[in-house]
């Protein structure tokens, strides 16, 4: 009978995890924009961020494989996660890894996996807003129409 003990709390971190990675999509898609700067040209790239964590980020571009180069591991990339239309908070990246994706409709993109410059003085705006993020997602409620505010 004790094969059958139910991990309450590993499940809980698992759709703590399912809500974060929900909500980051919502917020990547319709609310904030990402910018690469690559240092060799200064010329800006859009990307679309996938995935955010402390450690790091997960971004995607458009990919055809034979007119554009893959982004070297070790390579440094500048981010700007905007939060205005005008105003980011620059991050500074490590490509750590690379892999062509085929998307359901048919679209190719590069995904990127990168390891942030902890050192930079703006990740600290970035780390609160990351911090935030884990936190929305593991005390935010579904809204299932009820009209009680519940405090606890």
């Amino acid at each position: 009978m004790t094969d059958k003990v139910l991990d309450f709390v590993g499940k809980r971190k698992e759709n703590i995890e399912q809500k974060r990675r929900s909500f980051e999509r919502v917020l990547f898609q319709n609310f904030l924009g990402a910018y690469t700067v690559i240092d060799q040209d200064g010329t800006n790239y859009p990307v679309d961020l996938i995935d955010i964590s402390h450690d790091g980020c997960q971004f995607q571009v458009p990919w055809n494989a034979k007119k554009d180069a893959v982004l070297p591991e070790g390579h440094e990339v500048t981010l700007r996660v905007y939060f205005t239309q005008s105003s980011y908070i620059p991050v500074s990246v490590e490509i750590k890894r690379s892999q062509e994706q085929v998307s359901t409709d048919g679209r190719v993109f590069m995904q990127y996996g990168c390891q942030f410059d902890k050192t930079t003085t703006s990740f600290e705006a970035m780390q609160s807003f990351i911090d935030f993020m884990y936190k929305f997602s593991e005390f935010s409620c579904i809204d299932k129409g009820d009209q009680r505010v519940y405090f606890l």
